[in-house]
């Protein structure tokens, strides 16, 4: 990782460290050509994540792990029979359906297999409250209700389902 001067378009140089101090560390550098100063001040917690992933910091530099080295010594045995022809599939198409995901296919197939390709209903009360639970999980936590309906018996989600669910699931 570098810092590059903006205007300059060139590496910083490490200039200092200071620290760690209750916790904190704070690394200075300098651009070479015209002199402008930055300094990386960390809290404790990102001291310590320093400390474990065994960063160094100096003017000595890195010394350069061998090529995958953590990956080559984490690896379990190769097996003699690990590449062979049986049981490999043939790939999986994109769908477009699923915005161009190999796997939105086999999601929606294990779906109905699992026989949750039935409907349910959601009442305007119920779809207004689940479109305060945050973007990036509502689509998951409106399956989980769904699912969580449809193994009760449930076509219609109401608040009260919801309720029911928040209890349940703990939502």
């Amino acid at each position: 990782m570098k810092f590059l001067c903006v205007p300059c378009d060139e590496a910083m140089k490490l200039e200092e460290v200071e620290g760690p101090d209750q916790g904190s560390l704070a690394v200075t550098f300098c651009c070479p050509s015209c002199l402008h100063r930055i300094s990386l001040l960390t809290n404790p917690l990102e001291t310590q994540l320093v400390k474990v992933l065994d960063v160094k910091i100096g003017r000595g530099g890195v010394p350069q792990p061998e090529p995958f080295q953590f990956t080559r010594s984490s690896l379990a045995k190769l097996r003699d029979d690990a590449f062979g022809d049986g049981g490999l599939q043939q790939p999986v198409e994109a769908s477009q359906e699923a915005g161009g995901c190999p796997f939105g296919a086999l999601v929606r197939e294990a779906e109905e297999k699992a026989g949750r390709a039935e409907e349910v209903r959601w009442t305007e009360a119920a779809e207004a409250r689940i479109q305060r639970i945050p973007s990036f999980v509502r689509s998951w936590a409106k399956k989980a209700i769904e699912r969580f309906a449809l193994e009760r018996g449930y076509r219609v989600i109401t608040e009260e389902v919801l309720d029911e669910a928040r209890d349940r699931i703990g939502m």
